[in-house]
């Protein structure tokens, strides 16, 4: 089956009747999307393995004799979100194993296919929660701990899907099938669209971080509170929320807050707590930095997240783009798996196929037929480049 039937297979798992997908980690999409995985290594012929923290792994050839090149990227997505961010580069990565056997390409180390367990952090709150347990960014027993919003941990999770989460952490063994990584990605901006460019490399990632916010105050009666006795934790929620829009365009960054929970969430009471996610991105660490400390000044701040600014290695960045046909190097402020495995010390790039919408984590995320074609043929050069290298 090639990309094209491959993309087909995916496109009515894990639907949103309020439009997009919504497929988060451990859920019944995921695990059929899972399923899909294990299929499609299985039709290739590829040993598939399933890592302590359940990232999954297809693989031609055997990593135990040697690292090989991997290739891969998510398949969990944002609530309501769109087709491409993570399954484009599954997909790619299978469909460049294909195109790698047609032309008769038998690399001299193993390559695979990688799938990465919760990305987008969208159902236990971490991002890139699969590769920083993997590396050992991420604690297990804090990993083990982390609730969705239906208040189940991701140890009962885990559970429930018959995996232990006592495995849960740092896997030097998988860590060790790693020669060099290449994450190919649906741009998340319009960068290549303006470049005229179908494909481009990634030179870095910007730092980020989110940052949980909790408000309280007291809950009491809509109607017969009056409004200078009311200690309404919506109004300093509010004016934090303008303030980091403020800030943030004062110090040439972005902040976003896109979830909130409001407690007890009655439309005839005041509420009694607020909580918020703020999230905040910039070339800058600094001024990231510095806009959580002045809006957060006065409320209880609690870091889930946090990414340090990442610096993909120049000159696989440059020999990548040299193959690719002089493909353009450009930053990303979006967070990737590859920015794990690059900060752990893995030989890491990535990959962009051109969005002409700039639009992403939304059903309206897109990119042409005739790009992701061209982005399978890039990933395929690019596996081979990297396992050239690995040979050297």
């Amino acid at each position: 089956m090639g990309f094209d039937g491959m993309w087909s297979a995916l496109t009515g798992v894990g639907t949103d009747p309020g439009g997009g997908y919504t497929r988060e980690a451990w859920s019944g999409a995921d695990l059929e999307l899972r399923e899909w995985f294990r299929q499609e290594a299985e039709r290739r012929g590829l040993d598939l393995r399933g890592d302590r923290n359940g990232n999954l792994w297809a693989w031609w050839g055997d990593p135990d004799t040697r690292p090989g090149v991997v290739a891969g990227s998510h398949l969990d997505s944002v609530r309501q979100g769109g087709a491409y961010d993570g399954p484009l580069g599954v997909v790619s990565a299978f469909a460049a194993i294909d195109l790698l056997r047609e032309r008769g390409v038998t690399p001299g180390v193993p390559v695979g296919v990688a799938c990465f367990t919760e990305e987008e952090g969208a159902r236990f709150g971490v991002p890139c929660l699969g590769s920083r347990l993997l590396t050992g960014v991420l604690e297990p027993d804090r990993a083990r701990g982390l609730t969705d919003d239906d208040g189940d941990t991701l140890a009962e999770v885990l559970k429930r899907a018959g995996r232990d989460p006592a495995a849960l952490g740092r896997d030097p063994e998988t860590l060790g099938h790693i020669g060099a990584f290449v994450e190919l990605h649906v741009e998340q901006g319009r960068a290549l669209d303006g470049l005229g460019s179908a494909i481009g490399v990634a030179a870095s990632i910007w730092p980020h971080g989110r940052w949980r916010l909790d408000f309280r105050g007291r809950a009491d009666h809509a109607g017969t509170s009056r409004l200078a006795d009311r200690e309404d934790p919506m109004l300093p929620f509010a004016n934090a929320v303008l303030a980091a829009r403020t800030a943030a365009e004062r110090a040439g960054v972005v902040a976003t807050v896109g979830k909130v929970r409001v407690s007890p969430g009655s439309a005839n009471a005041v509420p009694g707590h607020v909580a918020a996610w703020l999230d905040v991105r910039g070339e800058d660490e600094r001024a990231v930095r510095d806009l959580v400390a002045e809006v957060g000044a006065g409320v209880e701040v609690a870091c889930e997240s946090w990414t340090p600014e990442v610096l993909f290695d120049p000159a696989i960045a440059a020999r990548l783009s040299a193959a690719l046909g002089d493909a353009p190097v450009i930053p990303t402020a979006a967070g990737h798996d590859a920015g794990i495995l690059a900060s752990a010390g893995a030989p890491t790039a990535m990959v962009f196929v051109r969005n002409p919408t700039g639009i992403s984590h939304s059903p309206e995320e897109y990119a042409e037929p005739a790009d992701c074609h061209a982005g399978v043929v890039a990933l395929a050069d690019a596996v081979k480049e990297l396992a050239d290298g690995l040979l050297v």
